[in-house]
């Protein structure tokens, strides 16, 4: 979310409905000793974000705090973030609620929260990678400890991938021509543009195969088109595989049947 510090009720308890002030928000006397560690978010998988609509995920953490600390006295989430560090970051995300956590001892919690991205909340050029860290309030006070750079997270823009083989049938030897398109989210947009410039495998799965050759690499138009040809062999299916780069997930088109005569 593009969002601004601020304290929010959650079901009793204090949580980040927004956070990063314009200015660091310094740590007051009372903000909590909390550490975090074994932070996992969406299962260590990118977060991949459509054009429209938005993206549920979650993470699991662990918290350590002080023996004087009662878990009652204070709140601990985790957040992912756009930046160097969640004071100065534009670009973050929180829960939308309580997390929920259980006690492995008496100064130690597992957590796990739940956060939401939505295509509203992002613009395209922070495709990529973000980071995920932590942020504990006193109860009693308003003023967070920051903890940063807990580790790297992914979010990237939806891909999409098509493939048209013609003719259909064919006679053996004969040539194939092999279209599609790549495009990928344009979050700016909100739809869905051409990936331009990108390396896109042309593959064939003979019939009766599991497995799919690679027969050509070719590159994708300014307008995210392909379009190749080959030689008709044997009955099979043809794809384009497109691995994939920082910003953007890989994806394969739905193999296409040829019937070779």
């Amino acid at each position: 979310m593009r969002i601004r510090a601020t304290v929010a009720a959650v079901s009793g308890a204090l949580a980040l409905s927004a956070f990063v002030a314009p200015a660091a928000h310094a740590v007051g006397s009372t903000a909590p000793d909390v550490t975090f560690s074994a932070m996992k978010v969406n299962g260590g998988k990118a977060i991949v974000v459509p054009a429209t609509g938005s993206v549920k995920f979650t993470i699991t953490y662990k918290v350590t705090h002080a023996a004087s600390l009662k878990t009652s006295d204070f709140f601990a989430m985790p957040v992912i973030y756009h930046g160097s560090t969640i004071e100065k970051s534009e670009y973050g995300v929180a829960p939308s609620g309580e997390p929920t956590c259980t006690d492995s001892s008496t100064t130690v919690q597992s957590c796990k929260a739940t956060l939401s991205v939505s295509r509203a909340d992002l613009v395209n050029s922070i495709a990529g990678t973000w980071q995920s860290g932590g942020v504990a309030f006193d109860k009693s006070d308003d003023d967070p400890a920051f903890t940063n750079n807990l580790g790297k997270v992914s979010v990237q823009r939806l891909s999409k991938l098509t493939v048209n083989a013609t003719p259909e049938p064919v006679k053996k030897g004969r040539t194939i021509t092999v279209t599609g398109s790549l495009t990928r989210a344009n979050w700016d947009a909100k739809k869905y543009s051409g990936y331009a410039s990108q390396s896109v495998k042309l593959q064939f799965r003979k019939k009766g195969s599991s497995t799919y050759t690679t027969l050509k690499t070719i590159k994708s138009s300014s307008t995210g088109a392909l379009k190749t040809t080959t030689t008709a062999t044997v009955d099979g299916y043809y794809r384009y595989s497109f691995a994939g780069t920082s910003t953007t997930p890989a994806v394969n088109a739905t193999g296409d049947y040829v019937d070779v005569q």
